[in-house]
């Protein structure tokens, strides 16, 4: 199981969760954030750190997102790793 970065990211792109998680999973995309359920550690050090309230467990994602669980997977794989803070887009 993992954690996934969901729709109120898009467009936002907070970075806040990235600096306090454990083991580097977070990608970074254009527009939004991931996560590689391959890196994922279920330590939910992300969650509380989302000011959009864009990230979920797999099991908690609401039914209006639950593509966003194979689109982290997705795009986990073809986006580049961020480990620190950057500006948001809004």
């Amino acid at each position: 199981m993992a954690y996934v970065v969901t729709a109120p990211c898009d467009g936002c792109k907070f970075t806040d969760c990235v600096v306090v998680c454990p083991c580097e999973c977070f990608r970074e995309g254009d527009q939004m954030l991931y996560i590689d359920p391959n890196e994922c550690v279920d330590c939910d050090a992300c969650r509380a750190e989302c000011p959009v309230g864009a990230i979920f467990h797999e099991d908690e994602v609401p039914d209006q997102w639950q593509e966003f669980i194979q689109l982290n997977a997705e795009m986990a794989a073809k986006t580049p790793p961020i480990t620190e803070r950057k500006a948001p887009l809004k």
